[in-house]
């Protein structure tokens, strides 16, 4: 594929006229940031090695400065907007600057955290300029709802970025690094500066990229086990294990008879632990709770 022209991708002046001419003012509620910068755009893009055979789902396309360079590379792009106005201008934009790519386009106008289905194939990719607050919640909604997702390249604060990337042991390592772990392998893909925004935030920005795991987690404990878990461990992160899974698991002596048996000190505690970790103290609960003397 080539590399997308000026004219087909939105620079700083197309931004604000399109805002103008819709009436829109971008609002922190929504957190929303329109990416301005063309190159900024094409290498997000590269960074996330779309394909031309690729199916992208975009969250928050905004005006359609990624969207464009998306959709000049990859085969189909699905857009998911919740605002009215923006998702209701988008497929004209893409109309007007790709017309020989508008029918690879689809929209869907809905609030990311209750899409469950998506038209045309499965997607492949996950690219997206993430509203600062609910990046988490969408990703994670995104990557469990459509396990056909291979690649992610999200751009999020830079605070979380570190966050989900983060690995045990780590000050900042916590729920969201756990969580985004047990679907993939997830690493910091490099760091965007605040002129590249319109209205500039008052916070950096990174890249995150995810590679789906080809093999899921072995365990015989669901995945909603495994994350109340690590809610729980976290919830306390000063706490030990044994005190802080006590709620979970029903006393600190059902909590300390489950992590003995996952091979787990109940003196450590949620920051030094892997997804794995994790996942064997939740196969552990039921036959803790077993064990725990009944109350007469």
């Amino acid at each position: 594929m080539s590399s997308p022209s000026p004219d087909t991708l939105l620079g700083p002046a197309d931004i604000r006229e399109l805002a103008a001419a819709l009436g829109v003012r971008p609002t922190k509620q929504r957190g929303q940031n329109f990416v301005i910068d063309a190159n900024t755009v094409r290498r997000i893009v590269r960074t996330a090695g779309v394909r031309d055979d690729d199916v992208v789902v975009e969250v928050g396309p905004g005006l359609g400065s990624l969207t464009l360079a998306l959709l000049e590379a990859a085969d189909r792009v699905v857009a998911v907007e919740i605002d009215d106005v923006l998702a209701g201008a988008l497929p004209a934009t893409v109309a007007a600057r790709l017309p020989d790519r508008a029918d690879r386009f689809a929209l869907v106008h809905s609030d990311a955290m209750h899409v469950t289905g998506l038209p045309g194939p499965a997607p492949t990719a996950l690219v997206a300029n993430l509203p600062y607050n609910v990046a988490v919640p969408v990703l994670l909604h995104m990557l469990d709802t459509f396990p056909s997702i291979e690649r992610t390249l999200v751009m999020v604060q830079a605070e979380v970025a570190d966050r989900l990337a983060a690995p045990p042991g780590s000050k900042v390592y916590g729920v969201p690094s756990v969580k985004a772990n047990w679907y993939a392998e997830v690493k910091r893909a490099g760091s965007i500066g605040r002129n590249v925004f319109w209205p500039a935030p008052n916070v950096d920005s990174g890249l995150v990229a995810l590679t789906r795991r080809t093999e899921p987690i072995r365990t015989t404990a669901s995945r909603r086990e495994v994350f109340a878990v690590v809610d729980a461990a976290f919830a306390q992160r000063r706490k030990t294990l044994r005190a802080a899974l006590a709620g979970w698991a029903g006393s600190a002596a059902a909590a300390e008879t489950a992590l003995v048996a996952a091979g787990v000190s109940p003196q450590a505690r949620g920051e030094s632990l892997t997804v794995e970790e994790f996942a064997r103290i939740a196969e552990h609960a039921q036959n803790a709770a077993d064990k725990e003397p009944v109350q007469q």
